[in-house]
């Protein structure tokens, strides 16, 4: 018995090496593997380092490489998965712990191709297939920031919490073959977009679909974790997903905000209608607030391009109806009594809210959403705006967990999804009680902005 047990093991082990050498072949023959030993094409100097920080900040590389409370780049943070708990690595020019041996090659292969510098495969948490649309120029100066202009610490790496067999990694190449645009395929994906739309546009594309990766949030996964999409040429790519509980709307066409107004939102954390919340404060505070004027009107141009649902035009009577019945404040049901005394001060009976205030309720997404947790989360937990060079006054909204019990929340929600034009189904006290517990458990919370640490240039 032990021996055949021994014989399915060895086959077992044979068919595995077999399975990964194949897709080792397969790689090869696509050109996806890349060349560890390439050189840089160009003078590494305090421009092409300063091209390089503004490149990070667009790939927001700091919020992931960055644990809570931690050094910036050094890794340690985190990421829940479907297969268990990945932890960033120390992306700093430490030649111990982190990067600082590594070539050219080696860093663009990670980055663009999802292989690490031992030939490893990287797991997709590293979004490389939305980065593998990043030049050749981007990546060299990507590559000479992170060696020049980062201070080195040194950190070592966690090791991730992966049970076997999901751990094992060479069945990640066939994912990164299936799954992930080569570098090559992606500059000629793009180039033929560019070719057929407007400069700005093309542009915005380059940044949305590259390293701002939009993507990785905003487009629905299918059962193997790819996205659906990872360009406009499908219908799925930025329609909205689901992550860590929170539902993350559709980002395509934007149709109830101007282009101005998704400048501001991306540029400040708040607009005429919303204000940011969830991790997307994380976004704003460390990446989009420091982007350039152009670039955010490029990346805008660009979203509000993309095809999409219209919104529906109805509900202005439903909305002057919920307004009259909170001014005369009279029958009131328990959800429209807590709204009164603990949100129309700001809010208003209109639901309205203060433009780049106070945040508009009626039509909002995150009260209409399908999945209520991140309304039910505000509400517990509230919310603030980042501090950003555009906007650097922090507006808080408080959380009500202390003074609200599950009832009453799944009371005030519920007013709010089916007040003025909204149209969402009620929330229950049992949904209330999970997020309360999530949040105990320190679940769901944004970080602080991480400002990048300056190494010698």
């Amino acid at each position: 018995m032990r021996n055949k047990s021994r014989s399915i093991l060895l086959i077992v082990v044979v068919i595995g090496i077999v399975l990964a050498l194949l897709a080792w072949a397969i790689s090869l023959v696509l050109n996806r593997s890349g060349d560890p030993e390439a050189k840089m094409t160009q003078a590494i100097t305090p421009e092409l380092v300063s091209k390089g920080e503004y490149l990070a900040r667009a790939g927001d590389c700091v919020a992931c490489h960055t644990r809570r409370g931690g050094k910036p780049f050094a890794g340690g943070l985190g990421i829940e998965s479907p297969i268990g708990t990945l932890y960033s690595t120390n992306i700093t020019p430490d030649e111990k712990t982190g990067i600082g041996g590594w070539t050219y090659g080696e860093f663009e292969r990670a980055v663009r191709r999802g292989i690490n510098h031992d030939g490893s495969a990287l797991y997709p948490a590293m979004p490389f297939p939305s980065y593998a649309r990043v030049t050749d120029e981007d990546m060299e100066a990507l590559y000479a920031y992170f060696m020049q202009g980062v201070a080195p610490i040194e950190q070592a790496n966690q090791v991730n919490d992966v049970p076997w067999p999901l751990s094992i990694r060479w069945p990640l190449a066939y994912w990164r073959t299936f799954f992930s645009p080569s570098p090559e395929s992606a500059a000629q994906s793009l180039a033929a977009a560019a070719e057929a739309s407007h400069e700005q546009i093309a542009r915005g594309a380059y940044l949305v679909q590259g390293l701002g990766h939009c993507g990785s949030c905003h487009t629905p996964r299918a059962l193997t974790m790819q996205e659906k999409g990872l360009d406009e040429s499908s219908a799925a790519y930025l329609s909205g997903s689901e992550l860590n509980g929170w539902a993350v709307p559709s980002i395509r066409g934007m149709a109830h905000w101007s282009q101005d107004e998704l400048v501001d939102y991306l540029g400040t954390g708040r607009n005429a209608k919303a204000s940011v919340a969830g991790e997307m404060t994380d976004v704003i505070a460390n990446s989009t607030s420091h982007m350039s004027d152009e670039d955010l009107h490029a990346m805008a141009a660009y979203l509000k391009s993309l095809s999409a649902e219209q919104p529906s035009k109805g509900g202005s009577e439903r909305s002057e109806a919920t307004a009259s019945k909170l001014t005369a404040a009279t029958d009131l049901s328990l959800g429209e009594r807590l709204y009164l005394d603990n949100c129309n001060a700001c809010h208003f009976v209109s639901g309205k809210g203060a433009p780049r205030v106070f945040p508009q309720l009626d039509g909002a997404s995150v009260i209409n959403a399908a999945n209520p947790t991140a309304l039910i989360h505000v509400i517990l937990a509230g919310a603030q705006t980042p501090s950003t060079a555009r906007a650097p006054a922090v507006l808080p909204m408080p959380g009500f967990a202390y003074r609200m019990n599950d009832e009453e929340v799944a009371e005030l929600a519920t007013f709010l999804r089916q007040g003025w034009s909204n149209d969402a189904a009620a929330v229950t006290a049992a949904q209330v009680h999970d997020v309360r517990q999530s949040l105990a458990h320190g679940h769901g919370q944004a970080k602080t902005t991480i400002e990048p640490s300056q190494g010698e240039r």
